[in-house]
């Protein structure tokens, strides 16, 4: 059987794993979907994006999909924080603190794997919710700091009226 005559019904060509297209780019048609598989960055609503059939080629979905997107790189941020359990079991913080690594890997995967689809609009709002995720920890971070820092009087210079 040659695989450089075997044709599906779309037009595109069945590629085994590891080939490239004639014109040797990686870009190929699905047979299951009837959808070009990207290899490279593309813009589009026509993207699929974790899930076999969503968006399905709707804008109002594809929306949909880039905040669900924006919200996965937004909690990986978010989750990264180790929360400081205090109590007396330190295996129950522990295992907590394991439930949360686990719950922020699988987020962080689905990000990625959505970023894989090659939309630029997905890749853009996925850097956008981790940045978003990150700014939100910082300025926190900087918010404790400032009023830990106001409510500490300064010790040693003292003015003399």
């Amino acid at each position: 059987m040659s695989y450089d005559h075997d044709h599906d019904h779309d037009g595109g060509m069945y590629m085994p794993p590891g080939s490239s297209m004639p014109d040797g780019s990686m870009n190929s048609t699905s047979t299951d979907m009837g959808m070009m598989m990207h290899m490279t960055f593309y813009w589009g609503k026509d993207v699929l994006v974790l899930f076999s059939g969503w968006p399905e080629r709707s804008l109002g979905m594809y929306i949909l999909a880039l905040f669900f997107v924006f919200l996965l790189g937004f909690a990986v941020e978010v989750l990264s924080i180790s929360p400081q359990l205090v109590g007396s079991n330190s295996m129950a913080a522990l295992l907590i603190q394991a439930c949360v690594y686990v719950v922020r890997m699988a987020l962080a995967y689905m990000v990625m794997l959505s970023v894989m689809s090659f939309n630029l609009g997905v890749f853009i709002v996925a850097v956008a919710g981790h940045g978003a995720g990150f700014l939100l920890l910082k300025a926190r971070a900087l918010a404790a700091a400032n009023r830990a820092d106001s409510a500490v009087p300064s010790a040693g210079i003292s003015s003399k009226v």
